[in-house]
């Protein structure tokens, strides 16, 4: 399952909930995503996130949405259209259609390594991306914009035409970048029917627009919400601008979308969600790989395999879990020692390893033919200490509670629970 004789040292460590990702568009080139996850093992569902023209999957907007939507238990993996962000590929080469097919790649690569997403979050013209991506991912059951023009070619007001060259060509100006434009991207966003798409939707849709964006008029927002079909809302985002910045506008989106949603997406993930009673740990799947999300009652982490052995190196091995518990219980038992003795201790650091050793090679085995499991431990004390006192510790260093668990008798008992 692992390879052996590997190493850990303990350091303090921050939960992993956002995940780096890439995967493969149409072409074979690599796409950069970041997948943010929800605390419990099992998300609510997956959500698949497009942000608005020339931006990336980490403009503010995305990214705190994204954040928010994970307090409700959803998974939202956003990520950088090709030539975009760090994304290959090069921009001038894509257009409207090709959009929808990063989409649809994106859509693929969760249905594979998670689940399918339950639900598209579109911002400006991306919300125009996932209107015509939707009916080509089955699994979705809700769809919502944010700021989007009702037809891709609403983007041509913005383009700035060079009619000096024999060749007609194209820019357009965001902030202070300018991108070129080539004609065919012109030509497909004039061809794309979105709007025919939506009288066939059959999704539920959520329209959110605030009424004084300048960049898309809140006019766009009604003719999407006119051309949609019943079960679709609207919600106006007062005080809001087109690109979502303020932090309380975006908190403001997720919590409409999260409570929206709800009434739309299968509750099955939310029977299957079960409490962690205390002195438990629950494992879940957060990938159909090696990724595997844990939870107790108060924290939550992961746990994977090095990529080497077909997993994404995201979060440490179980061995490695194995070594940390160990080294863990070993410093808190030495501290707690030298605080209640009064021992001028001032730091502590423990190195562990795992490996396997013939028993001819180990002074305390009867069997030489076998091979026994070591954890090796080098404890490194600092502080004006005596060598009676670095004596004392290490000696008390083996009465932590896990190095007795793992020298006793150790039973493991397993049944098979009821599926809910």
């Amino acid at each position: 399952m692992v390879s052996l004789n590997r190493t850990l040292k303990l350091t303090a460590q921050v939960n992993v909930q956002q995940l780096r990702i890439e995967f493969p568009n149409t072409q074979g080139e690599q796409l950069s995503a970041a997948l943010t996850l929800p605390a419990q093992p099992e998300p609510r569902g997956y959500v698949l996130f497009a942000h608005c023209f020339t931006c990336g999957k980490n403009i503010i907007a995305a990214s705190r949405i994204s954040k928010a939507l994970t307090a409700h238990g959803f998974a939202v993996l956003r990520f950088d259209f090709t030539g975009l962000g760090n994304s290959e590929g090069d921009f001038a080469n894509t257009n409207f259609s090709s959009n929808v097919e990063d989409l649809l790649a994106a859509a693929d690569y969760l249905r594979t390594s998670y689940s399918a997403p339950v639900m598209m979050i579109g911002h400006s013209l991306g919300g125009a991306a996932v209107l015509a991506a939707a009916e080509f991912i089955p699994e979705c059951r809700a769809v919502c914009t944010i700021g989007a023009p009702s037809t891709p070619a609403h983007l041509l007001q913005t383009l700035e035409k060079d009619t000096s060259a024999t060749t007609p060509s194209y820019s357009l100006t965001v902030g202070q970048r300018s991108f070129p434009i080539q004609q065919q991207f012109v030509t497909d966003l004039t061809d794309a029917k979105v709007t025919e798409k939506l009288s066939r939707l059959k999704r539920a849709l959520l329209v959110l627009h605030a009424p004084l964006d300048e960049v898309v008029s809140i006019d766009e927002a009604s003719k999407i919400f006119q051309h949609a079909k019943h079960p679709k809302s609207f919600v106006s985002l007062d005080g809001a601008d087109h690109l979502v910045s303020r932090a309380e506008d975006a908190e403001y989106v997720a919590d409409v979308i999260a409570a929206w949603a709800k009434r739309y997406i299968p509750l099955a993930s939310d029977k299957r969600r079960q409490t962690v009673e205390t002195g438990h740990v629950l494992v879940g799947e957060a990938n159909r790989k090696f990724l595997r999300q844990i939870s107790t009652d108060d924290h939550a982490w992961v746990a994977d395999e090095p990529k080497k052995v077909g997993g994404e190196n995201l979060g440490p091995d179980p061995y490695e879990h194995l070594l940390a518990a160990l080294g863990a219980c070993t410093s808190m038992t030495i501290r707690m020692y030298a605080n209640h003795k009064k021992i001028p201790l001032d730091d502590i650091d423990i190195t562990l390893s795992h490996s396997r050793e013939h028993s001819k090679d180990c002074d305390e085995c009867d069997e030489p033919s076998a091979r026994l499991d070591v954890l090796s431990r080098s404890i490194t004390l600092r502080g004006n200490l005596s060598d009676a006192q670095r004596t004392r510790l290490l000696e008390i260093a083996d009465r932590c509670p896990v190095h007795k668990t793992l020298e006793g008798e150790l039973r493991i008992r397993t049944q098979l629970s009821e599926s809910s």
